[in-house]
């Protein structure tokens, strides 16, 4: 009897063991491991962590279900509604501009070795962005007064004008938003490509390069890159002023490492240093995971009725004023 359940105990080791056991990396013909495939960051962590979760970088698993749970039905609440939390989260409120139909943002947390986070941010400790300069709280105040100028669509964000998408979906950093957060990525080793599914934008990293001039400004930066061992790690600079992540300068500076964990998962851990908008660097990690694709176009100049609207709606206001 004894031999016997030594043997059982054995074979669900081996089981416990095959089951845990990572799958093996793919690898380029250079032995790099191949980052190429459809990828989606849609989590529902936050960037920052909620107050409720304060000194809690993850959850149990029992926890981070009935977090996604209460997701799921908040999603659902909103179908159909003009206001509610997640709408005014998405700027929509009083609209109903959003209904679930668009809405893509994951219905799961970010899962990190093992564990589901609470944010994005991981550094600092209490996942929240550090304090900003008070250059960074003027050139912020100086963008919101700009947002209330309809004079022309130059005068627009650049996101309603589709030239980029909404919350860096392009990044550098690569942040997951409301919906459209799919990512292809096209491997050689002179180059990697990263199609971004929000407004078709197109991420070009030139590997083993130096960067242009400072005075050649691009409106995803300059990205150039090199492998640490089986770390992808991509070097940005020379933005241009239109993008400005969290109220950044052009001088920013983000540090990407793309790292192929298993078959199905990237992680994805990024440095933002620009000490004329933050008092120190922070850092974000969350999964890039294997989705099934493709990537479809997102043609959004060809559908921006919303803009005639906006300006249309501005004209309004400005004859109504005059009587």
């Amino acid at each position: 009897m004894t031999t016997r359940i030594l043997a059982l105990s054995a074979a669900w080791a081996v089981c416990a063991a095959a089951q845990t056991a990572k799958s093996p990396i793919p690898r380029t013909s250079d032995g790099h491991p191949d980052l190429e495939g459809v990828w989606t960051n849609a989590t529902l962590t936050p960037m920052e962590r909620p107050a409720k979760y304060a000194n809690r970088p993850t959850l149990t698993d029992a926890e981070a279900k009935e977090f996604e749970k209460n997701a799921a039905k908040e999603l659902a609440d909103v179908d159909g509604k003009s206001e509610s939390p997640l709408l005014a989260a998405a700027g929509s409120n009083g609209t109903g501009g959003y209904n679930i139909l668009f809405i893509d943002r994951g219905s799961e947390l970010a899962r990190v070795d093992g564990v589901k986070r609470t944010s994005l941010i991981i550094d600092p400790a209490d996942g929240k962005i550090p304090p900003k300069t008070k250059e960074s709280q003027k050139r912020m105040a100086s963008i919101i007064r700009s947002y209330m100028v309809y004079d022309s669509v130059k005068d627009r964000p650049a996101s309603e004008r589709c030239l980029v998408g909404f919350g860096s979906t392009s990044g550098p950093p690569m942040m997951p938003v409301l919906y459209n957060n799919n990512y292809q990525i096209v491997q050689t080793k002179d180059a990697i490509m990263i199609l971004v599914e929000m407004v078709h934008d197109v991420r070009v990293i030139r590997m083993n390069a130096t960067h242009a001039p400072s005075s050649v400004r691009q409106w995803l930066g300059d990205s150039i890159g090199h492998w640490e061992g089986d770390t992808l790690v991509v070097d940005t600079t020379n933005f241009n002023d239109q993008t400005l992540f969290e109220g950044a300068s052009p001088d920013m500076h983000v540090i990407e490492r793309f790292q192929r964990i298993d078959a199905s998962t990237i992680l994805y851990k990024v440095t933002i240093d620009d000490p004329a908008t933050f008092t120190r660097q922070w850092i974000m990690e969350y999964p890039f995971v294997a989705a099934r694709g493709p990537v479809y176009e997102y043609a959004c100049h060809e559908g921006n009725y919303a803009m005639t609207d906006i300006l249309g709606g501005a004209r309004k206001i400005d004859a109504e004023k005059k009587h």
